[in-house]
């Protein structure tokens, strides 16, 4: 059964009612369970859910988090490749409609930007672009790959979504991880805010991590953009796509991230505000149900709420971040795709996370791992 399968299985209204309907002492209950049922993680995701049960959450979380991964955070920067783009999304700063300064880079100012970052300590790159195929499309991204890879040992892409066939050649490129988020699981207001583009085709973006997963990535991460739609929803089907994900690929690590509306071209505004409670909240339910899950926190939130929410099950984290190409080099933010909030340096943010205990994890693994023979 695919995901788009099984997400048909839990129509969004009645699940929805059924989260809102949550009682006390279904959330109790919940708490005291060792692995989380569907049922469950919709409890926990409720707006009933008292203070004292948060914190009994992010007890829980901390602990999760402690047993399985120690206290290491890994560090990550984007890299924008290109904002040129041919979608319509209403809510991205890239949007084909905005006027706004579209760049590509070459191959020499893609390998200027990556050795900024590297210079930064950054061993782990997340390369970025819009969906202009013929400008940026997949033969774009392996020989950009094939440039900077020297300087890295790990690379992942958030880009356009691709076939079977596509993630077979970003593995053999060198790719190891992979972000797709689907913005939104509602349908209907997925193609209200996805009018004209590749994007606006839903079905095609929710099976991507299925393709990549069958391709061999090491990594494939989840997330849904907080503030589009209606956030109870979009964190319960984040969850089940994740853990239907870890499930099927056992062989490979599911993360999820939780980005939230940022300031953009084009003003759009929030159609739901998230607000820091809840977003805790979410972060405690998400690592109670997939306890091995990669929990990513980006500089989308501001520095105090970032620190703060280190213990809770929070593994990843990008630092130092800049969302315009070429912006590492030129220390331009023309032609973003969003405004940032917590603009720390990496080594402010290595010495942070130092005097909270933590240790700055720059490459946590080898090339090696991606030898086929090995």
């Amino acid at each position: 059964m695919s995901f788009l399968q099984q997400l048909q299985q839990y129509p969004q209204t009645q699940w929805r009612e059924q989260i809102l309907a949550t009682t006390p002492a279904q959330i109790d209950q919940a708490l005291r369970r060792s692995r989380l049922r569907v049922e469950d993680f919709a409890a926990l995701l409720s707006p009933q859910v008292s203070d004292a049960q948060l914190e009994a959450m992010a007890a829980a979380a901390h602990a999760i988090t402690s047993r399985r991964f120690g206290r290491i955070i890994q560090l990550y920067a984007p890299l924008y490749l290109s904002n040129e783009c041919h979608n319509g999304c209403k809510y991205c700063g890239f949007n084909a409609g905005n006027k706004m300064a579209r760049r590509t880079l070459s191959l020499a100012e893609i390998e200027k930007d990556a050795l900024v970052l590297r210079n930064q300590g950054f061993r782990h790159l997340l390369l970025l672009t819009g969906e202009a195929p013929k400008v940026a499309g997949i033969d774009f991204l392996e020989a950009a790959i094939a440039r900077i890879k020297p300087l890295c040992g790990s690379i992942s892409i958030e880009v356009f979504p691709m076939d079977f066939a596509g993630y077979e050649r970003m593995v053999a490129a060198g790719v190891d991880g992979l972000t797709v988020y689907q913005e939104t699981y509602d349908l209907e207001l997925y193609r209200e805010l996805h009018p004209y583009g590749p994007k606006s085709n839903y079905n095609f973006r929710l099976e991507a991590p299925e393709a990549a997963g069958k391709a061999g990535l090491r990594r494939i991460g989840v997330g849904a953009l907080l503030g589009l739609g209606d956030c109870l929803t979009d964190v319960f089907y984040t969850g089940l796509h994740a853990l239907y994900l870890a499930r099927r690929f056992w062989r490979t690590q599911v993360t999820i991230s939780f980005p939230r509306l940022r300031p953009a071209e084009g003003g759009f505004q929030p159609r739901s505000l998230v607000s820091d409670r809840q977003l805790t909240q979410f972060i405690c339910a998400l690592r109670l149900l997939i306890h091995d899950a990669g929990l990513i926190l980006s500089t989308r939130e501001k520095a105090e709420l970032r620190d703060n929410l280190l213990p809770l099950g929070i593994t990843q984290m990008s630092a130092g971040s800049c969302t315009a190409p070429g912006g590492y080099s030129d220390r331009s933010d023309d032609g973003q795709q969003f405004e940032i909030s917590d603009h720390r340096t990496p080594a402010e943010i290595a010495a942070l996370l130092a005097a909270r205990g933590y240790e700055a994890v720059w490459k946590d693994w080898d090339n090696a791992f991606l030898e086929r023979t090995a």
